[in-house]
């Protein structure tokens, strides 16, 4: 699977059952169908992942990526394993290419503090995956990619490409001299602050989560940087830094459900022990977006 263009991270829909329930968010993937994008991580940070206990998301990965398929039939679709343990990310990895999924997101595994020999153990055990390996590097959630483990990891087959949230321009630059010996190697950025950058360093593609809220100005961005119009690349990159301020409400996945709770595509249903926005903040939430609203993704009213 490529990581070229916009890799929109989506959010899980979950239902009254409290579990992931496609049904509860269907009107969501459909907007971001309309909106032009093709691609979607699935359980990612933005999609509350490794909230989601294993036993819970073979059904709605399967049906999460049926839709998709229908929706965008030369799509692709990514879903994030990442987990504590090597097994339990193997186990979800089979999940997921049951399910019929193009690639898998493996982070380093989290909670311990993992030296280098352990995360390249890690990533060569992934080997058993069905699907391609795109590493994730997200060291604000597991243990960092140190320059040693980059180059073991990079030199697996089956990792076929880095989404790098770091925001380490240097970190990002060693993924990037990947590519000498790699030409194939796919680098997308995830720091929503920096796509801009990392594209003009060499990055194949973005993977933003406030593309959830607005995937137009993500794909205006990256179109605008192809098209060598740079000053459109870059009011679009400064919008999404202006758009990024609705984490002031409250940071992370809950103010993202509500928003798109307010716009009639999801549930805003969180995983516990992530809390839903309390009246005060959903009415700051109206109002910040107010003046966005030209930039938002469509709402299930059109």
């Amino acid at each position: 699977m490529s990581v070229s263009g916009v890799i929109v991270p989506a959010v899980t829909p979950i239902g009254e059952s409290g579990r992931p329930d496609l049904a509860a968010g269907l009107r969501y993937f459909d907007a971001l169908a309309a909106a032009g994008i093709t691609k979607i991580m699935l359980l990612g940070t933005n999609g509350e992942g490794p909230l989601h206990p294993t036993a819970e998301i073979g059904a709605f990965l399967t049906e999460a990526v049926g839709r998709w398929r229908r929706l965008v039939p030369d799509g692709a679709v990514v879903v994030n394993v990442s987990a504590a343990g090597t097994r339990e990310s193997l186990r979800r990895a089979e999940l997921a290419a049951e399910a019929g999924c193009d690639a898998v997101a493996l982070s380093p595994p989290c909670y311990f503090h993992h030296d280098e020999r352990d995360i390249v153990e890690h990533y060569r055990a992934a080997r058993a995956a069905a699907v391609p390996v795109i590493a994730y590097h997200i060291p604000r959630y597991a243990p960092p990619f140190s320059a040693g483990s980059i180059a073991a990891v990079a030199d697996m087959e089956h990792v076929t490409g880095v989404k790098d949230s770091s925001g380490d321009a240097d970190v990002l630059r060693r993924w990037l001299d990947v590519k000498r010996h790699r030409p194939d190697f796919g680098v997308s950025q995830g720091a929503e602050g920096a796509m801009l950058d990392a594209l003009a360093a060499g990055a194949d593609g973005i993977t933003p989560g406030i593309a959830n809220l607005s995937p137009r100005l993500a794909l205006e961005l990256v179109d605008a940087h192809h098209a060598g119009d740079q000053e459109r690349a870059a009011l679009a990159q400064k919008q999404v830094v202006r758009l990024l301020g609705v984490h002031r409400v409250r940071p992370g996945v809950p103010v993202v459900k509500a928003a798109l709770a307010m716009r009639g595509l999801c549930r805003p249903t969180v995983a516990a022990p992530l809390r839903t926005l309390d009246d005060g903040e959903l009415t700051a939430l109206r109002e910040f977006l107010r003046e966005f609203e030209p930039e938002l993704i469509a709402g299930a009213d059109g």
